[in-house]
C-alpha cells in the first residue's frame, strides 16, 4: 500500500471516530436536558397521580374491574365466578372479571366508584335483570357487545363521572344514579369483555 492510500484509510478511520464521539456527546447532552422524556401515559404520572373520585352522594359501591393482565389487582375476597381470576365464569370465559362491594344496597341514590385494576380499558354499565334472568346470559352480538336497552347509567370516563370512552388502566370513573328495588347486572360492554366474564349481579332492596 503506498503512502497516499494509507493516508486515505487513516482519514476515513479518523472521520468515523469523530462522528462516533460527536454522536455520543450529542446523546448525553439531549438526555441531560430531558429531550428524551415524553409525557407519561394517562393515569401513570407518578405517586398520587392516580385519579381519585370526589365525595359521592348516597350509598357508595366500590366496583373493581380487571383481567388476566392485571390479576394482581384483584380485590381480596372478590374473584370471578368459578374461582380465581382466569377461571371459568358462568357463560363467560373468565379471562376478565368485575366485582361490586357491597353487592346489595337499599333503594335510593347509589354511586358506583369504579377502579380499573386491569390492563385494557374497561367500563361499567347498569342493566336491569328481569325475573328469572341470570347474569352472564345476555346474547352477545357480532360486535362483541350486549344490548344496552334499558340501561340506567354507566361509568365509562377516565377520571370523571358518567359516560365517556372507557376507564383506562390504573384510573377510576364514577356515576351516581337513583335505583329502585330490583336485581341488576353490572357489565363491561367493551367488545368481547362480557363474553370473557365481566359481569356481576347487583341487588337493590326496599328500605
Amino acid at each position: 500500500m503506498n503512502a497516499q492510500r494509507r493516508r486515505g484509510v487513516w482519514l476515513v478511520i479518523a472521520g468515523a471516530i469523530a462522528a462516533l464521539v460527536l454522536g455520543v456527546a450529542t446523546t448525553i447532552s439531549l438526555a441531560a436536558i430531558g429531550a428524551f422524556r415524553g409525557p407519561a401515559p394517562a393515569g401513570r404520572t407518578g405517586p398520587g397521580a392516580r385519579c381519585s373520585p370526589p365525595s359521592l352522594a348516597g350509598q357508595v359501591v366500590d366496583v373493581t374491574v380487571g383481567d388476566m393482565g392485571g390479576m394482581m389487582g384483584a380485590p381480596r375476597g372478590h374473584v370471578p365466578p368459578g374461582g380465581e381470576p382466569g377461571g371459568s365464569g358462568g357463560s363467560g370465559m373468565g379471562m376478565m372479571w368485575l366485582r361490586a362491594a357491597p353487592s346489595t344496597v337499599p333503594a335510593g341514590t347509589v354511586s358506583l366508584r369504579v377502579v380499573n385494576a386491569g390492563a385494557p380499558t374497561h367500563e361499567v354499565v347498569v342493566l336491569p335483570l328481569r325475573a328469572g334472568q341470570t347474569v352472564g346470559e345476555r346474547p352477545v352480538g357480532s360486535d362483541g357487545k350486549v344490548s344496552e336497552a334499558g340501561s340506567l347509567g354507566e361509568a365509562s370516563r377516565s377520571c370523571g363521572g358518567g359516560a365517556g370512552d372507557g376507564i383506562t388502566s390504573g384510573t377510576a370513573g364514577w356515576t351516581t344514579l337513583p335505583l329502585r328495588p330490583g336485581r341488576y347486572e353490572l357489565v363491561c360492554n367493551m367488545p368481547g369483555h362480557y363474553a370473557a366474564g365481566m359481569y356481576d349481579e347487583f341487588d337493590v332492596t326496599s328500605r
